[in-house]
């Protein structure tokens, strides 16, 4: 089964590389853009048929390895 898992820092988090890509799009005439945040997208094949156990075991696996939770919210797509 494919997960995916997507990943960005919680509101209220600053977010450098967000705003770095905000300016150089604000410089290149997009001046329509506000707000950008950076994040990351894992995607992965888990050998499960059961939807529940691998939500629970890629849910096991954010708040142990994948995320840093204290600073991230993460959301887990089948």
């Amino acid at each position: 089964m494919k997960a995916i898992i997507n990943i960005a820092l919680k509101n209220g988090v600053l977010d450098p590389a967000g705003k770095a890509t905000e300016h150089a799009l604000n410089s290149l005439g997009f001046n329509n853009i506000s707000g950008v945040r950076i994040g990351k997208q894992i995607v992965l094949e888990i050998d499960e048929t059961d939807k529940q156990k691998a939500q629970e075991q890629l849910k096991i696996m954010c708040d142990e390895l994948l995320s840093n939770t204290v600073i991230e919210d993460y959301e887990i797509v089948l």
